[in-house]
């Protein structure tokens, strides 16, 4: 370690001058002075492309720099220091414009990162979305099965998937009931992304649920002029391989482009009998007119995946053969099997699932169509429906089950396999009319959606049948969401240094449920939220280099479907309100950029577990009056040298309950009693929300084609629930990890790249998820569970691209 620390500090230390006779320098976007990855610099006969910093080098001479939607540039380039070149975008319509009314710029006072392909492509060897994008600021990740692969999470400061807000192309992808989002459903959706901009707090307006911590804008592939095929294979540790082939028309009679993707993962997992089967698959066509956009988007995959989402005892990951029996006793089990599964299997390894075929399988088909039409060259219209069409169930082998719960008239117990379905349609339209002068632009867009899902459960095997018809289904219920809004985005430049920011958005929910739940529960619910999300920014710009901004935003978010389903009928759980604040400064210049922003985030009934219980035995999300988060956020890129280039971020937080109740049943030594005790805390800390993360990714170009990147990750302890008990925590984790890349463009392909990850290159042992739950039964009964990720471990890939 010290030895790379002490190369790192000498490669620093040691910046040269420049070679003679060679020009350096980066391509940028002339508005937002962004880096413009992959764009083209041509001198006489001989051409680059810029990196994912817009940094080239090539000979001087006179050279044309190009890059889609953007104007060409003709520059005398001539040997000297760095040199910077701004590009403008083309009055031609590009796909950019499909997700221009859901993005933020630099003149909105919001907060946010941007990330290209050529980082994204680096990065990529097979794993989830949310692994890729683990070294961006306050973001912390998490894998079921502990190798990345699978059933896999995030969260932005703090904030868990629901509270994320995430489109594809401007379309919502959050599951509309959960608000989460299933990375899982769109294996290798990264190969098919273009860009994505990660916005932090509120953020601007967009479609879908709300943003309660963060949104993930995608944006899939753009217009690729010329013809091409990617050839991708991946191998590495737990049996984990991924292969992709991508095609693509290039541009047909100036007018039609077409582009095709598919992938299949495997991988073992970590965890026992952790595994994964994922397969993908993207198509796109496309008519580019001078004017109009008309482009069918489809996209999806099917995951069968060994359910590994019960975590690990706590006495199974510390060995503790005391605290195993108080776990055994817990459970209940009586089956020989389990038990001795859990006793003798490798503690952090461990999986409670014994049964072959429990597992997870789902499949998702995601269709998009996209109409754009520029009126002018100041108004643009687009126009996109969309349709998702999910189904799938996961099976569950349950021992000694009580066949009275299943809707059966029958007193006896039996062990049984079931099935839990979900079969849903989520379709509508999304709008935006862009208006874009010298000073002044504006954005009116929305969009009205519906969700239309069914849930249902059959038992598929029992061993005690007694007349049990086959695929007996015990429980059916519907689910119906409708979310429309419409927001008004303004920006206007009062003087060449100063603008101002308005966002006005209004959304309307209304979800109606009824049937029969899981637990024979009969419930028929309709509810209906209307909501006012007002935003307002200032930017200043200091220099041409460097701005100041600040932003007030305010955002609403409904209760859950189990909020609702599972909350006793006098106790109906309210929608939860934020305020948002947030200020900072950006500075960019050359090859570096930095950045610092504050942010406050003041929550009214915010919903968190409580240890709470209904009727039937299900956890409760309880409104809490008061909490918030506040922080900075620090962020810095550069060039430090011809060869060596870092990007580092840091987030110092607090985040804290002001009044917070807990709530524990004493259930007596004969579990004869029901006793309710209240622990009532103050000013506590928000459970899986670290004070300290901290990222950062360090690369050394060897020579020509040849990069060593060194990437580092620390998070702080979370707590697992809001007590701040230090008996219930994840503790902090600091890991690192190693990637090489070597490339070479030979005259007939585009590309040869062979690139080594090694994950956890010291072997880390840490947890990155948990749950805890406790009640009393003569004395306080206390199960910790976690979810251990991988030691060291390493995945190669060999990409072809012609």
């Amino acid at each position: 370690m010290l030895k790379v620390i002490a190369a790192v500090a000498m490669t620093v230390l040691s910046i040269s001058t420049y070679a003679q006779g060679v020009v350096r320098g980066y391509v940028r976007d002339s508005l937002t002075q962004s880096p413009l990855p992959g764009a083209t610099i041509v001198v006489a006969n001989n051409g680059t492309t810029t990196d994912e910093n817009g940094f080239f080098q090539i000979n001087p001479g006179q050279a044309e720099i190009s890059f889609v939607g953007y104007r060409k540039k003709i520059v005398e380039l001539v040997a000297a220091n760095e040199v910077v070149i701004f590009l403008k975008e083309d009055a031609t319509l590009t796909d950019e414009v499909i997700v221009l009314a859901t993005r933020a710029t630099e003149k909105m006072g919001a907060t946010f990162s941007n990330i290209n392909k050529l980082t994204l492509q680096k990065q990529n060897f097979g794993q989830d979305l949310p692994m890729i994008l683990n070294w961006t600021p306050s973001l912390v990740t998490t894998s079921d099965a502990g190798a990345g692969i699978g059933y896999t999470g995030l969260r932005i400061r703090g904030s868990d998937a629901t509270r994320i807000n995430v489109t594809i192309n401007g379309i919502p992808y959050n599951d509309a009931e959960s608000q989460g989002t299933f990375w899982v459903d769109v294996p290798d959706i990264a190969t098919s992304t273009q860009s994505i901009q990660i916005q932090r707090g509120v953020g601007t307006s967009t479609n879908g649920a709300g943003a309660f911590g963060g949104s993930i804008n995608l944006q899939t592939n753009v217009r690729n002029d010329k013809p091409y095929a990617d050839v991708l294979n991946s191998f590495g540790s737990f049996g984990t391989h991924r292969h992709t082939i991508g095609l693509g028309s290039g541009l047909i009679n100036g007018k039609f482009v077409f582009d095709g993707r598919v992938s299949t993962i495997l991988s073992d997992g970590f965890i026992d009998r952790g595994s994964s089967n994922l397969k993908s698959f993207y198509l796109s066509g496309g008519y580019y007119g001078k004017r109009t956009i008309v482009k069918a988007i489809a996209f999806g995959g099917q995951e069968v995946t060994y359910q590994s989402w019960n975590g690990i005892p706590e006495s199974k990951l510390n060995n503790d053969p005391e605290g195993l029996q108080v776990t055994l006793g817990d459970l209940g089990w009586s089956d020989p099997n389990l038990i001795s599964n859990l006793l003798n299997s490798k503690s952090r390894t461990f999986n409670m699932f014994i049964y072959p075929n429990q597992v997870d399988n789902y499949k998702q088909d995601n269709y998009q169509l996209h109409f754009s039409h520029r009126f002018s060259e100041k108004f643009t219209a687009n126009a996109s429906t969309h349709l998702t069409y999910g189904r799938g169930y996961y099976e569950e082998y349950k021992y000694g089950q009580k066949l009275a719960n299943y809707g059966l008239q029958d007193t006896a117990t039996s062990d049984l396999v079931r099935d839990r379905w979900l079969k849903n349609y989520f379709y509508g339209l999304t709008f935006s009319l862009n208006y874009d002068g010298e000073r002044f632009s504006s954005i009116l867009g929305g969009g009205i959606n519906r969700y239309d899902g069914d849930h249902y459960g059959n038992i598929t095997w029992i061993a005690n049948n007694n007349g049990v018809p086959p695929n007996h289904q015990y429980y059916s219920n519907k689910g119906v969401k409708d979310d429309a809004n419409i927001y008004f985005k303004n920006t206007y430049e009062f003087t060449e240094k100063f603008s101002g920011f308005l966002d006005l958005q209004y959304r309307r929910v209304s979800h109606t449920m009824n049937g029969v739940e899981n637990d024979q529960n009969t419930f028929d619910i309709s509810k209906s939220f209307n909501f006012f999300n007002p935003k307002v920014g200032i930017t200043y710009n200091i220099t041409p280099t460097q701005n100041i901004y600040a932003s007030f935003s305010r955002a609403n978010r409904e209760p859950t479907r189990d909020d609702f389903v599972d909350a006793p009928a006098d106790k109906q759980p309210k929608p939860e309100k934020l305020n948002d604040v947030e200020a900072g400064w950006r500075f960019r210049r050359g090859g570096y950029s930095l950045s610092a922003n504050y942010y406050y985030m003041g929550y009214r009934d915010q919903l968190v577990l409580t240890g709470a219980l209904n009727d039937v035995g299900a956890s409760l999300r309880t409104n809490v009056d008061k909490s918030y988060r506040t922080g900075i956020e620090l962020e810095a890129t550069g060039r430090l040298s011809r060869k060596f280039t870092l990007g580092a971020n840091l987030t110092l937080s607090q985040n804290k309950v002001l009044n917070f109740k807990e709530v524990l049943y004493d259930y007596g030594p004969d579990y004869d009693q029901f006793n309710v005790i209240e622990n009532n805390y103050k000013k506590t800390d928000i459970s899986f929300s670290p004070n300290v993360i901290a990222g950062g990714i360090f690369s050394y170009t060897v020579f020509k084609g040849m990069e060593l990147s060194w990437l580092t990750k620390f998070v702080g302890k979370q707590y697992l629930d809001n007590t701040s008990n230090e008996g219930r925590k994840i503790d902090s984790y600091f890991v690192n990890d190693l990637r090489v890349v070597y490339s070479m463009h030979p005259k007939f392909m585009r590309e040869i790249a062979v690139s080594l990850f090694v994950n956890n290159l010291f072997d880390v042992k840490y947890q990155s998820n948990g749950y805890t739950y406790g009640y009393f039964a003569g004395s306080e009964i206390r199960q910790n569970y976690y979810y251990p990720q991988a030691g060291t471990n390493v995945m190669g890939m060999v990409a072809l691209r012609f």
